[in-house]
C-alpha cells in the first residue's frame, strides 16, 4: 500500500516495479478486477434482464409484449457480445501497442512492462 505514495520517487532500472512507479497495485486492480467484470459481468446481466423480461411477457400472455420483449432481447444480445469484443479488441491493442514499443526507450516501454508484470 505504500507504493500508491511513491508514485514520484524513480526506481532502480531493472526493478520489475520500474514501469508503474508505485502504480502497480491499481494496474493490477484494473487488469485483473475491472476488465474481467466489464467483459463477463455485464453481458451476463444484459442477457438475464432480458430473460426476465421475456419471462414476463409470456407469463401475461400479451402477444404485443411478447413481440416487443423479444426485440429487447435480441438488442440486448447484440450490446453484450459488442461489450465483450470490445473490452477483448481494447485488451488485444493495448498488449500490442506495449508489445511493439519495447526496447524502444520510449515512455510505453516501461508502461508494457508494468502491464505485463501485473
Amino acid at each position: 500500500m505504500l507504493d500508491l505514495f511513491q508514485i514520484g520517487k524513480g526506481t532502480k532500472r531493472g526493478n520489475v516495479n520500474d514501469g508503474c512507479q508505485g502504480l502497480m497495485p491499481v494496474v493490477r486492480l484494473v487488469k485483473t478486477g475491472l476488465i474481467p467484470i466489464v467483459q463477463l459481468g455485464i453481458p451476463i446481466i444484459l442477457v438475464v434482464l432480458g430473460t426476465i423480461d421475456l419471462g414476463k411477457a409470456v407469463i401475461a400472455s400479451n402477444e404485443e409484449a411478447i413481440k416487443k420483449a423479444q426485440g429487447m432481447l435480441v438488442k440486448r444480445a447484440i450490446y453484450a457480445v459488442a461489450i465483450f469484443f470490445i473490452v477483448t479488441i481494447v485488451t488485444v491493442l493495448m498488449g500490442i501497442v506495449a508489445k511493439g514499443t519495447k526496447g524502444t526507450g520510449s515512455d510505453t516501454d516501461s508502461w508494457g512492462t508494468c502491464w505485463d508484470k501485473a
